[in-house]
């Protein structure tokens, strides 16, 4: 399975929010996040840790 991780600014409050496609082509995002960022690799970094650390915790879970 592929995703698609994309950074967007908010025009309002210049942050940036996330948007994750599922499947990668997808038109519509799967979720979106609250615009917290303040760069877009900040918000990039941030989901990769994020997917990272669940996918760590999911195996560790069905190893238990």
């Amino acid at each position: 399975m592929l995703i698609r991780v994309e950074a967007v600014q908010d025009p309002r409050s210049g942050y940036y929010f996330v948007e994750i496609y599922l499947p990668a082509d997808g038109k519509e995002p799967f979720v979106t996040t609250m615009p917290r960022y303040k760069s877009a690799a900040a918000a990039e970094q941030d989901t990769i840790a994020i997917l990272a650390a669940g996918a760590n915790g999911a195996g560790a879970m069905a190893d238990g």
